[in-house]
């Protein structure tokens, strides 16, 4: 698909999903905070996003800052981030990348992919996000809603989410990568389901290939 027919596909979908709520650490990001945009986003792995929210507050609310988090222990972040899923791993990672960030960047988050890689509980999926919504660096963070919108909508053919992201970069024009994720995490979690999608809702039906969907509504 050529990337005038993609832009025009996206702008459909920006406007289906204006009124949607936006994905949670979208929401979060807003304060242009990259250590709340990385703390987060780890927070929202198999996690809803009301939850990871709730929990997002209740934690900075304590504590913000690699710092200040330091000041508390496992069981305090445990019960601070509770119920999301696997909160007392989640507690332990959140500390000891806390750790890291002081010892090695002076409290603060790096704004490189391969530093962000570096960090333990770190994969590609956050370390893009943190870089675009932290730092507001251009970077596509690709999770299951892109890899599979993507797919169905017939831009790519892809079998993972890596190679989704490389795929991606090379025919989505980059004034758009910070925000795709926002645009088709929210298209996904109203509209493009992964079973029975709202085709007959949908402003893009007639740019989309429907690849996998074997039934919709």
């Amino acid at each position: 698909m050529s990337a005038k027919k993609i832009l025009k596909t996206i702008k459909l979908i920006k406007g289906q999903v204006k009124d949607c709520i936006i994905p949670s650490v979208t929401q979060i990001s807003a304060k242009h905070d990259a250590y709340r945009v990385l703390v987060s986003c780890i927070l929202s792995l198999r996690t809803k996003d009301k939850t990871t929210i709730a929990a997002s507050q209740r934690l900075f609310k304590v504590a913000d800052k690699p710092k200040s988090m330091l000041k508390l222990t496992v069981g305090k972040i445990r019960k601070l981030i509770y119920p999301v899923g696997f909160y007392r791993n989640k507690s332990r990672v959140i500390l000891n990348l806390s750790r890291k960030l002081l010892e090695d960047y002076s409290g603060k988050v790096p704004d490189r992919l391969d530093a962000l890689l570096g960090l333990k509980g770190v994969g590609r999926k956050t370390a893009n996000l943190v870089l675009g919504l932290g730092f507001g660096i251009p970077a596509i963070c690709v999770d299951t809603h892109v890899h599979r919108i993507s797919n169905r909508l017939g831009w790519i053919k892809t079998n993972d989410p890596e190679e989704t992201e490389f795929a991606l970069q090379k025919i989505v024009p980059r004034k758009e990568w910070i925000e795709l994720n926002t645009i088709l995490v929210t298209f996904g979690q109203n509209l493009c389901f992964p079973v029975s999608p709202f085709c007959s809702k949908c402003k893009v039906y007639r740019f989309c290939k429907r690849r996998g969907v074997a039934r919709s509504r």
